[in-house]
């Protein structure tokens, strides 16, 4: 019993936050005349000798006491005697670990958050230096129009401002505090939930005391915006590990993010980005996981919500890791910018700017356009040369209306240059982003 019990191993984590809410619990009791002023005082010094102890690492941590209020109870008692008793006032460890939970996952938001405006601080200084180096963008992993890489980056950019915001609006939605709530129904004590809740830094103090101490929605959605952003995460370490490999050779990382093979001395693995991308299924898990424990529990508080902490633990650490690393990985990595032009010269990437002439300069309908175009591409495949080296003659045997202009528009620089609709691949609108994101994220 008590090795399935016990959550002391992984519920210390809490301790801050079990103190700062007993801190402010026992101000507000002396305040309300619930306990005296003595044995407030007596409790506050306690429970900062406490906090010292841990920071220090010298509290025991006791799995016999089970979890982390008791064993910070226990304490209290053998520093300050029965007066420790008192701060159970007008509170269970339903609402009080409904609250530890909450502060600890509202910072846990917090540091993704700084996490995540990171990572976009390191794509936006590629950006920068990168706004007209040219590389292939895919569809289905096959060359089809040509970007730039500044572009690319400011794509994942884009993706992490919305996982910010989803962290943004889970903090807001979760700031409301519980402590009050006692066990399920509220406590005859005459407290002050407001004055707890100010103190804590919540709004408010949560409506329905069955709400406040069976709530895991908080910790769930919290981890719902992790594994959309791990999945993001995924994404850009995929496009690094394809990028960094000999086949792509779009970039170089250094030995600080990558590591060597134990009988290869060749080898420069990937594996931050790797590990970065295998995270994800631990962090999509947490979920997974946290859902089939609450899906079926009735109202209010049951033991099976002790398991809701290690997942959320788990998961956070993962994301604060990955977000780290990508952020280092994203700083470190080199582009080579022949190597992706070379392979954004490679199928024939700007047949769409010759439909787009055909279209613009004869008129014609997109539809017959593009297969204008891509009769020309057929030609040029089968001469074996690029597309802007098929001589003149070639095309226009294939639509008689194409003049030398249009050899203008077949170039990379050409292409990606012209794509000057907001959003859109052109250097010059590139650099407009860069300075968005530059301003923004100050």
């Amino acid at each position: 019993m008590e090795e399935i019990n016990a959550s002391i191993d992984f519920d210390k984590r809490l301790a801050g936050q079990d103190l700062a809410g007993s801190k402010a619990h026992a101000k507000m009791l002396a305040s309300q005349g619930i306990i005296s002023q003595d044995d407030a005082d007596a409790i506050l010094k306690g429970l900062e000798q406490i906090e010292t102890e841990i920071a220090q690492g010298h509290f025991s941590f006791k799995r016999e006491l089970e979890d982390i209020h008791l064993n910070i109870e226990a304490r209290l008692a053998e520093l300050i005697g029965p007066a420790a008793g008192r701060l159970h006032t007008a509170r269970s460890r339903n609402d009080q670990v409904a609250t530890d939970f909450r502060l600890w996952v509202r910072e846990a938001c917090a540091r993704a958050d700084a996490g995540l405006h990171a990572v976009q601080k390191a794509l936006v200084a590629q950006a920068a230096k990168h706004a007209d180096t040219i590389l292939p963008g895919f569809t289905h992993m096959q060359v089809a129009q040509p970007v730039t890489f500044g572009h690319h980056c400011l794509a994942y950019v884009e993706m992490f401002a919305r996982d910010r915001g989803r962290f943004g609006d889970a903090m807001k939605r979760m700031n409301e505090s519980p402590l009050g709530a006692a066990a399920l129904a509220g406590t005859s004590f005459p407290i002050d939930r407001a004055k707890t809740a100010k103190e804590l830094g919540f709004d408010a103090p949560m409506r329905n005391s069955l709400d406040a101490v069976s709530a895991r929605d908080f910790a769930l959605e919290y981890l719902s915006a992790a594994s959309i952003a791990a999945t993001h995460l995924s994404r850009l370490a995929e496009e690094i590990v394809l990028w960094a490999s000999p086949s792509f050779g779009f970039v170089k990382l250094s030995d600080a993010f990558t590591t060597g093979s134990s009988i290869m001395p060749q080898k420069r693995n990937p594996d931050a980005a790797e590990l970065v991308r295998a995270k994800t299924g631990r962090i999509l898990g947490a979920f997974v996981g946290l859902s089939t424990v609450m899906k079926g529990l009735a109202l209010t508080y049951a033991k099976d919500m002790q398991e809701d902490k290690e997942a959320v633990f788990s998961a956070a650490d993962a994301l604060d890791l990955s977000l780290a690393a990508m952020a280092g990985m994203v700083g470190d990595l080199e582009p080579n910018k022949d190597a992706m032009r070379r392979a954004a010269e490679a199928g024939y990437p700007t047949a769409t700017d010759l439909a787009d002439w055909l279209v613009r300069m004869l008129k014609k309908p997109f539809r017959e356009a593009h297969h204008i175009a891509g009769a020309i591409v057929k030609r040029a495949e089968d001469a074996g040369v690029a597309l802007e080296k098929l001589p003149l003659a070639d095309m226009q045997k294939i639509e008689p209306g194409i003049t030398k202009e249009a050899l203008g528009v077949l170039s990379l620089e050409a292409s990606v240059h012209s794509r000057t609709s907001f959003g859109g691949t052109a250097p010059s609108r590139v650099r407009e982003q860069v300075a968005f994101w530059q301003e923004k994220l100050k």
